[in-house]
């Protein structure tokens, strides 16, 4: 059975966050939480909080046992633009340069290791 959790519009860029995806994608669920605190980035932080979410939702069923859980999938996909467009800075010699102010959603199923 695989749990799920997920934390939509996170203002960060996506690009920034998929190296601590690909980082815990696969490990048990101890090892990655030790990396996500070892790992100073703003995507690890959320990931962390994540992950602990997934894992409450998987500790909700008794025939569960949360120190058996894998990483199944971890991924970041982009979200929308803030305001939903983006907005303008001054460039050189009087032009207009787009500032695209990114989301991203954070997705994290968990398993138990016999059932992938």
């Amino acid at each position: 059975m695989e749990f799920r959790a997920t934390h939509r519009y996170a203002h960060m860029s996506a690009r920034k966050a998929r190296p601590a995806a690909n980082m815990i994608r696969g490990l048990d669920v101890n090892r990655a939480l030790i990396l996500l605190d070892g790992h100073h980035t703003r995507g690890a932080s959320i990931f962390q909080k994540v992950l602990r979410s997934a894992i409450a939702n998987a500790g909700q069923n008794d025939a569960i046992n949360v120190d058996r859980l894998v990483v199944s999938d971890a991924r970041v996909d982009e979200g929308p633009l803030i305001h939903g467009r983006p907005r303008f800075r001054p460039g050189p010699m009087g032009r207009a340069m787009p500032l695209r102010r990114r989301t991203s959603h954070f997705r994290i199923a968990v398993s138990e290791k016999g059932a992938n």
